[in-house]
């Protein structure tokens, strides 16, 4: 049996008595970075076999697992924080579980991108979820364009290293909406930032922060102001 089991995205008491019993119970845990997921197994006192299951060697790994799957043995996929798959692996190794009629289930549980979307206040009866947006920076703007009719709340993830350079775009690609940029969620110095884009870039700049970000952004038609034009970005 294959599990895919959502583990805390930051405060480890947020891992629920199912997902431990999981843990406990299996053959064997496949973990993004088997450092940072032995911070959480040891203290809840889980020793299992682990094995590396990253975006790197996600296919070699993948082939592995399903083989030992096929054997009979229980596997848990654990990523360094939230749900597998969900912008972390997990999607192929359950894509070829399907396909070979593997039986597998979801052990649920903290997700930033639900938590983001609540902490808001932004519309939540429907949602875009687009995950992380590229890098280069002409091919983040038609990533973002993509989203610029759409009715529903935007929400994003964002390096701490690109999130002015994403938040200046997405201002100038969807005008100055209003937003929520979330930071070190559930950890103690957890931050939410909200206001229009530029509001919610202004006070971004001015703080200190770490990991990675949760945008959310408010839908066409949910208070956008015009796009900014070129003087004043």
């Amino acid at each position: 049996m294959l599990y895919l089991v959502a583990t805390p995205i930051g405060n480890l008491g947020d891992i629920t008595y199912r997902a431990v019993e999981t843990l406990n119970g299996v053959d064997l845990i496949a973990c993004e970075d088997t450092r940072q997921s032995l911070v959480l197994l040891n203290r809840y006192g889980i020793r299992k076999p682990l094995v590396s299951f990253h975006e790197h060697n996600e296919d070699t790994a993948g082939e592995r697992i399903i083989g030992l799957l096929r054997e009979g043995k229980s596997v848990a996929v654990i990523s360094d924080g939230g749900m597998p798959g969900i912008s972390d692996p997990g999607f192929t190794v359950v894509r070829e579980a399907i396909a070979q009629g593997i039986p597998f289930t979801v052990i649920p549980g903290p997700a930033a991108v639900t938590m983001a979307v609540v902490l808001s206040g932004l519309p939540v009866h429907g949602f875009l979820f687009r995950g992380f947006p590229p890098h280069k920076p002409g091919a983040r703007r038609k990533f973002i364009e993509q989203d610029k009719d759409c009715p529903y709340t935007l929400v994003y993830y964002e390096s701490v290293y690109r999130i002015d350079k994403f938040l200046a775009d997405a201002r100038a690609v969807l005008g100055d909406r209003p937003a929520c940029a979330c930071n070190d969620l559930t950890k103690l110095h957890e931050r939410v930032d909200r206001g229009t884009l530029s509001q919610v870039a202004a006070a971004v700049a001015a703080g200190k922060h770490k990991g990675e970000f949760t945008v959310v952004i408010a839908g066409a038609g949910h208070g956008a102001r015009a796009t900014a034009t070129p003087e004043e970005e």
